[in-house]
């Protein structure tokens, strides 16, 4: 019975699949193997074409050997098989488990093919499991809602099919196939949470509630419904209060919005942007600094390797800042010039200047009179006035020809630097580094 509900569940979960080939992560263990065995001896898979992924976390001393074996089973079933060979940040700061989850996650995405669908063997168990970790960890209902049957990665797709069923069912289907199987003998060890909760926890609610999985994995369909509305919500209320640069964003629209959408609408903007997703407690002092910070204030909270500041009407969002070189200096004759934090200053065309114009950055206290205007003015009000956030102000190249300051940037041309253009028939263009590039450091400071 056990193996026709297996055989019966993937016959249901192929047919409904979109076209595309399917992989199988094996790691060598009973579910996985389960997984393999039926999908190997399944016409439908077979038509797809099928192959396997091993990915050889290198964490124990017997991992080359359950490589070994993956390959062996593999070549019985006559299914080609790759292995992935992946190095576990031990220093990562998030535990060994999730370091060692992450290098796997990073390998599928990588090895994947365009449209490639790779069967993973979580069951109901592992989703109940899964939940109740997110619950203890305080999760919103994108993590309560558990693992998604079918999941974007890298070129191709995370495939669960056998979410439906309990392991028990992969397990007598193993057996009633004669399968061997690796045990791997860190999943004893309590001290890892997930194993604790399968082994010291799970077991005692079912003393009490037989078919706990069921309810809960129930509770996780509801609340993947839940979260894929409020993604859904997320997106339309990001498109209204992002900026023209994909890196700023509205910070008065977003704290007017409701309390189920700030969160999330926070993680999609910078996980879009490829940057580090902040923790409850970073998103609730992001709002704090925002409501309470005065106007002459400029708030940052950091986070790994992400900044978020305020500037204004908007919220940026970085990697962090790093300070400007004191007293840097470049001869320069109009090639592209790369500038010491980033960025770049270029002539447009692109002009061999018949003289070298020498390259700074701010140092405090220039003064300019921009072309047409009446009067010299400070170079730090005008960059106020042009709307130019403190941190890049000490970034923006200023272009000299001996002591007259020609430039600053692409933003002001004085009288002298508006007759140079013309006279060699240019404009000066700069270029900012990428609020996104590589930087360190910095906190709040007044505005200057």
């Amino acid at each position: 019975m056990a193996a026709m509900s297996f055989t019966a569940t993937l016959d249901r979960a192929l047919a409904a699949l979109a076209p595309g080939p399917v992989a199988v992560a094996c790691s060598g263990g009973a579910d996985s193997s389960a997984l393999l065995h039926a999908l190997a001896t399944n016409a439908q898979a077979r038509a797809r074409g099928l192959r396997v992924l091993h990915v050889d976390h290198g964490l124990h001393a017997d991992s080359a050997r359950w490589a070994v074996h993956c390959a062996t089973l593999a070549a019985s079933l006559d299914v080609p098989i790759d292995v992935c060979v992946v190095a576990v940040d031990r220093q990562r700061g998030t535990g060994l488990e999730e370091a060692a989850r992450s290098a796997r996650m990073t390998a599928f995405a990588a090895a994947l093919r365009p449209g490639e669908f790779l069967a993973l063997a979580q069951h109901r168990d592992d989703q109940a499991e899964t939940v109740l970790l997110k619950l203890l960890r305080g999760a919103g209902p994108e993590g309560l809602g558990g693992m998604r049957t079918l999941r974007a990665c890298g070129d191709g797709w995370l495939w669960r099919p056998l979410l439906d069923l309990q392991r028990s069912t992969l397990q007598d289907y193993a057996r009633d196939h004669g399968l061997t199987w690796i045990e791997d003998p860190s999943n004893a060890q309590t001290h890892l949470d997930r194993n604790f909760l399968r082994a010291e926890i799970l077991p005692r609610l079912r003393d009490r509630w037989p078919e706990v999985e069921k309810p809960l994995a129930h509770s996780a369909q509801w609340l993947r419904a839940a979260a894929d509305f409020i993604d859904a919500e997320a997106r339309k209320a990001l498109a209204r209060l992002q900026g023209l640069d994909a890196a700023t964003l509205a910070w008065h629209g977003w704290l007017a919005l409701d309390d189920a959408l700030r969160d999330p609408v926070l993680r999609l903007w910078l996980r879009d942007l490829g940057l580090d997703e902040p923790s409850h407690l970073h998103v609730a002092e992001v709002e704090k600094q925002l409501r309470g910070a005065g106007a002459d204030r400029l708030p940052c909270v950091a986070f790994a390797k992400t900044e978020l500041r305020r500037y204004r009407d908007l919220l940026y969002a970085m990697q962090p800042v790093s300070s400007a070189p004191a007293q840097w200096q470049a001869q320069w004759r109009g090639e592209p010039l790369a500038l010491p934090a980033g960025g770049t200053l270029s002539t447009q065309p692109q002009t061999w200047l018949p003289a070298s114009l020498r390259i700074s950055l701010r140092a405090g206290g220039e003064r300019i009179k921009p072309s047409g205007g009446t009067h010299t003015r400070e170079l730090r009000l005008l960059l106020q006035e042009a709307g130019v956030p403190p941190w890049q102000r000490d970034h923006i190249p200023l272009v000299w020809h001996d002591a007259d300051l020609l430039a600053v940037g692409d933003l002001v041309l004085s009288d002298a630097g508006a007759a140079f253009c013309d006279e060699h028939a240019l404009r000066f263009a700069w270029e900012p580094a990428s609020p996104i590039g590589d930087a360190t450091s910095s906190a709040s400071h007044r505005d200057r």
